[in-house]
């Protein structure tokens, strides 16, 4: 898909712009977050702004678009950092669990706002799919060299790791009681093995050294 909101002006300055505009959404969320906050946070002129963007959507939405695009690079470079697949996918859902509050507020706003706008919307499947290759991979990979015993379809089984995450996110934004990352993390790696059919060291390994 095309990404028509996105225009060349502003070179390495329009960046740090989005990144001004990244941490003015995290904090006042999609509807609040306005040329005057950017202007305040970033020290750029409000003409500027408009130049840059157009108008103060345009500016949210590629603020969002570029942020979600960082974090499927971000997991795609965790992904190629580790061979072993069961290693990966634990690495992948650490990367997951540990994303700084800021980084939880965007996303939960893209989702949001993925919800009433089509061009949005049409991005975020295709973010969705780029998110998801990776941890896909892992498991297929996983299968093929018989480290893993699938029990349940490969996709399916990827799908409800990612709604679990994306649920625990959804679940720390709104302040809503949660188990700690680490107790957290515990369940839902020990629920994949069984779902995996994970063959080789027991869960002690998991634990994987900064």
């Amino acid at each position: 898909m095309s990404i028509t909101r996105r225009r060349r002006a502003g070179g390495a300055k329009r960046d740090a712009v989005l990144d001004a505009v990244a941490a003015v959404l995290a904090a006042r969320g999609y509807e609040n977050t306005r040329f005057a906050d950017v202007s305040a946070a970033g020290g750029v002129a409000i003409s500027t702004l408009q130049t840059y963007f157009g108008s103060r959507e345009d500016m949210v939405i590629e603020a969002m678009q570029v942020f979600t695009d960082r974090e499927v690079d971000a997991l795609r470079a965790v992904s190629a950092a580790e061979a072993d697949p069961w290693r990966r996918l634990v690495a992948l859902v650490d990367r997951s669990l540990h994303n700084s509050e800021s980084t939880r507020q965007i996303l939960v706003e893209f989702w949001r706002s993925a919800m009433r706008d089509d061009e949005l919307r049409h991005y975020s499947a295709e973010v969705q799919t780029r998110y998801r290759a990776p941890f896909l991979d892992a498991v297929l990979q996983g299968a093929e060299r018989g480290a893993f015993e699938l029990a349940h379809d490969a996709g399916a089984v990827t799908d409800l790791l990612l709604s679990a995450l994306a649920g625990l996110i959804v679940s720390r934004v709104q302040h809503h009681p949660t188990p700690s990352p680490t107790e957290f993390r515990d369940v839902l790696l020990a629920q994949l093995r069984l779902m995996l059919g994970v063959k080789g060291p027991t869960p002690s390994a998991d634990r994987i050294e900064d």
